[in-house]
């Protein structure tokens, strides 16, 4: 069926290429997610505040089918938006779009990569095994790419690698979605906006745990069976709040985890990660954020072996990590004891230099000159 519509949609975009390419037309392109809070986003309020500009947003809400009603948005996709797309002089996107390998862009049509990730962690892209079909449409679709953009100098090599691009397509002009991290916010009004949601938080630390999905229901669960919220409580429930936000993808709850405060539906974790006075992860890539503004980090990784042999990351991971590793809670609550030490003080700044180079705040900035100003002139 997924071959079918994907059919479908290239037919009509490619129909639609008979149409004049509109050059102030940038087109924003979210294949899995509805919310453009990532790097796609932050480059969609720049090019927004610089005017001149038709935008266009393409999102997974256009594939959303909750209703009847939901049909109009979706013809909508396969026809207007896939016409919109067809024409636009500028694409802009955050993920890989399958259908992409088919479709046949102007060469005046610049197509830009920004990534939902920043630097590198877990192995994505080309560096993972797929399906033949799946990894036919990735190369195909790789061909389509004008630029890849990457948070740091010393990742580009492996984002070349994994998007299947010549290095030189590789722009290491930093992450946009960094720049979050860099704008003035008022902590204390954002820590009283938290309260009021989540009042049993008040006047407590945040000790928020992030992790990741993992590749069947079976082994999501196991997230939750391998946190005991009465034992962390008994030894900091005083002082201190156990904050749950489980990955989009995890189909199960963590608000049926008596103790614990399920933030999983929380808008922002960005915000999250500023608010936090401390983050466990496991293998996500929020761990990013939280080295970038020099959080505290612990990593739950009970289940590694079976991870590593799954996914596995680019470098060796206990080594790599800018944190503390336990392997089963009781370690956990620990290394929850004790203040992070010197040396994984040290290890967080290593970690923050590889992947994010000399952060400073103007990313989107280079990036939207770059790709808008810059191309102009050639």
């Amino acid at each position: 069926m997924k071959r079918f519509f994907y059919f479908l949609y290239s037919l009509f975009f490619n129909f639609c290429r008979i149409f004049t390419v509109k050059t102030n037309r940038v087109t924003f392109l979210s294949p899995h997610r509805e919310n453009f809070t990532d790097s796609l986003g932050m480059v969609l309020k720049e090019v927004e505040n610089r005017g001149g500009y038709e935008i266009v947003k393409i999102s997974a809400a256009d594939l959303d089918f909750k209703s009847v009603k939901s049909i109009p948005v979706i013809l909508g996709f396969f026809t207007k938006k896939a016409y919109l797309l067809a024409t636009s002089g500028y694409v802009f996107l955050n993920d890989n779009f399958m259908p992409m390998g088919t479709l046949n862009f102007s060469k005046k049509t610049v197509v830009t990569q920004l990534w939902h990730a920043e630097g590198v962690f877990k192995k994505f892209g080309l560096h993972i095994p797929q399906p033949e079909d799946i990894r036919k449409r990735e190369l195909n679709g790789a061909r389509r790419l004008t630029y890849v953009v990457c948070s740091s100098p010393d990742v580009a090599p492996l984002y070349a690698q994994a998007f299947g691009v010549r290095e030189d397509q590789v722009l290491p002009l930093g992450a946009p979605r960094a720049d979050n991290f860099f704008l003035p916010v008022d902590e204390a009004a954002l820590r009283e906006k938290f309260d009021a949601l989540y009042p049993q938080c008040k006047n407590k630390k945040l000790i928020l745990y992030a992790p990741t999905f993992r590749d069947n229901p079976e082994d999501d669960k196991k997230l939750l069976d391998n946190l005991n919220v009465k034992a962390f409580n008994a030894r900091y429930g005083e002082t201190s709040s156990l904050l749950i936000r489980l990955h989009p993808q995890i189909r199960h709850t963590a608000s049926d985890l008596e103790g614990a405060v399920d933030v999983t539906d929380y808008e922002d974790v960005g915000e999250l990660t500023r608010l936090c006075d401390a983050m466990i992860t496991d293998y996500s890539s929020v761990c990013m954020d939280a080295a970038l503004i020099g959080k505290p980090l612990y990593f739950y990784a009970f289940d590694l072996d079976k991870y590593a042999n799954d996914r596995q990351f680019y470098f060796d991971y206990e080594t790599y990590v800018p944190g503390p590793v336990a392997r089963d809670f009781d370690t956990l609550l620990n290394l929850l004891s004790d203040d992070i030490s010197i040396a994984y003080s040290q290890k967080e700044k290593k970690f923050r230099e590889f992947n994010f180079g000399n952060p400073d705040g103007s990313s989107t900035k280079r990036v939207v000159d770059y790709i808008l100003e810059q191309e102009k002139t050639k």
